[in-house]
């Protein structure tokens, strides 16, 4: 077997370079703050009492001037009032800012909390802002239960009583990062009269699929970081580090968690970003696809996270999407998809308008896997690769000839035969390399040498779902344990996330399959804190055939 069959991609170069980038945002975030104007009103611990009687506290803040205005709310554990703090002359950021690698500049108001609207921005569009402590968060009283149906119930009552409000037109919108997206979804679902629409930026729809066992795979090491910091910040019910041990497959503990996004008919603008394929990027694309609003628009970019929500592009959108909806202004509606192509992490090669995703002009091609390493448009000769799960990753390449656009989900079929494991798990990578280096894209938590798209699969839950599966975008139903023997070869689909990358003629496309995660995940120039728990031991082997192919497909947009 030749070595160019095998790679160790945890160990690509410039990671040197990369980690003082790295360490010099932690110590200094380019992040500015500005502090409050004195024309804008803000009310403290607000309190509105839920008809079971615990008061939730909210901070409103109201522009200039008598009003009506529309409101903007945003709802989350983290404590509305972990704000900038002015300490000795400087500002004093959210500790996140520094965990998170802030590979550009963002400006906010000293009374933004972490992935909030900054209110004071909004406030002097014109809009009344609120920032709500869920049930058990911050100020809030009662013990919360985070992604539940209790939750939404409570902000649905907290969107009724500032419709009624005298300072609110009585239309209410929403709009937030991560968690403050990911509790829009059930509130949706319930249809509150007074919500007239919804911003979810970047919200995974799915716990289990997207977040803590994507692919069967557990997620433990933002997740396990997340939920030990939403225990210290909140006082919760439910402990779901104990309960998602007590549920390792997809069963009717976690589909309760889940929203019903069929329910969802308000105007929605979601962010679906290929900047957090490790948690938010697929389930947001989910929301976009399945949710039954008339009015829905996908905003795709793959930039830096914060920068890019706190920027002018998003802002712009955000704005026209509110001022359509909640002041019903005279505004066209937005595309339904703004699509973004990334030549490589700093270049955008093009930004357009489309209908739908997938693109329904994608030419479709199948990629098969060779002897040597290679991927062809033409079946091969019978052939195989062995790798060791824990040591090495099999690697495949294809040179494009041409300049290609690659817009859409990719799918890797696979025969693959383990041995020597128990619980054998694959994981997936796909580079772009250009004159024989790697070609870098931003990723989840602010990572910034992320490879173009990812995927990965528990072998035991391969079990595809009839359902929810379509033509391009497979989904495992993750309810059933299918035990791999030794030696016992089987069929697998893996879907992997959607990226849109130019691949210039010369470019090379290289799939990775290996049974770790293809990143490092040292803090300073690894992919921190991302950790799936890795294919303990053993040996795989991929095998292919003129009559049983393995192949990647991949989605080619004609020129």
């Amino acid at each position: 077997m030749t070595r160019k069959t095998l790679d160790r991609p945890w160990r690509r170069p410039g990671a040197v370079g990369y980690a003082r980038r790295r360490i010099r945002t932690a110590l200094r975030p380019p992040v500015a703050v500005y502090a409050m104007p004195s024309d804008i009103t803000k009310d403290e611990d607000v309190p509105v009492l839920m008809r079971d009687g615990v008061t939730l506290r909210l901070n409103l803040f109201r522009p200039a001037g008598e009003g009506p205005f529309p409101v903007l709310l945003s709802a989350h554990p983290y404590g509305k009032d972990s704000v900038p703090k002015r300490k000795r002359g400087r500002w004093s950021l959210n500790p996140q800012f520094r965990i998170m690698n802030q590979s550009a500049p963002l400006r906010i108001s000293d009374q933004t909390s972490w992935e909030a609207p900054d209110p004071v921005w909004w406030a002097q569009q014109g809009y009344a802002v609120i920032n709500l402590d869920t049930r058990g968060g911050g100020h809030s009283e009662g013990r919360g239960d985070l992604l539940s149906d209790q939750e939404a119930d409570d902000i649905s009552q907290v969107i009724a009583w500032a419709a009624g409000q005298p300072w609110s037109t009585g239309r209410v919108g929403m709009l937030g990062v991560s968690y403050l997206a990911l509790s829009q979804y059930k509130v949706a679902a319930l249809n509150p009269p007074a919500l007239k629409a919804i911003c979810p930026w970047e919200g995974f729809t799915d716990a289990y699929r997207d977040f803590f066992t994507p692919g069967g795979v557990v997620e433990n090491g933002f997740a396990r970081a997340w939920l030990f910091l939403t225990g210290r910040v909140a006082r919760l019910k439910t402990d779901l580090a104990a309960e998602r041990l007590r549920h390792p497959v997809r069963d009717a503990w976690w589909e309760a968690l889940a929203p019903d996004l069929s329910k969802i008919t308000v105007p929605i603008l979601v962010c679906t970003s290929f900047s957090d394929n490790n948690l938010h990027s697929v389930g947001s694309m989910r929301a976009f696809q399945r949710v039954t609003s008339e009015e829905r628009h996908a905003y795709v970019h793959r930039g830096p996270k914060w920068a890019s929500f706190y920027g002018e592009d998003a802002r712009r959108s955000q704005l026209a999407f509110f001022d359509r909806h909640l002041r019903r202004l005279d505004v066209p509606p937005l595309p339904r998809v703004r699509l973004e192509i990334r030549d490589r992490r700093d270049e955008i090669v093009e930004i357009r308008n489309e209908e739908e995703w997938p693109l329904a002009r994608t030419d479709w091609r199948q990629l098969f896997l060779g002897e040597g390493g290679t991927l062809a448009e033409k079946q091969s000769d019978a052939g195989s690769v062995e790798f060791d799960l824990r040591r090495d990753a099999a690697v495949f390449s294809y040179r494009f000839s041409e300049d290609t656009e690659l817009s859409g989900p990719m799918n890797l079929r696979l025969r693959v035969a383990t041995t020597g494991s128990p619980d054998p798990r694959l994981f997936v990578g796909i580079e772009k390399w250009s004159r024989d280096s790697p070609v870098h894209f931003e990723g989840s938590y602010g990572y910034g040498r992320d490879c173009v798209a990812q995927g990965r699969l528990r072998l035991a839950l391969r079990e595809l779902d009839p359902v929810l599966s379509t033509p391009h975008q497979p989904e495992h139903t993750f309810r059933t344990l299918q035990p791999v023997r030794d030696d016992e070869e089987v069929e697998v689909l893996i879907p992997l996330s959607s990226s849109a990358t130019l691949f210039r003629a010369g470019d090379s496309l290289r799939l990775l399959v290996a049974g770790r995660y293809p990143q490092p995940r040292n803090p300073f120039f690894g992919h921190f804190p991302t950790h799936y728990l890795p294919t303990t031991s053993g040996k795989a082997v991929i095998t292919w055939s003129p009559d049983r192919p393995s192949a990647l497909e991949i989605p080619v947009i004609p020129t």
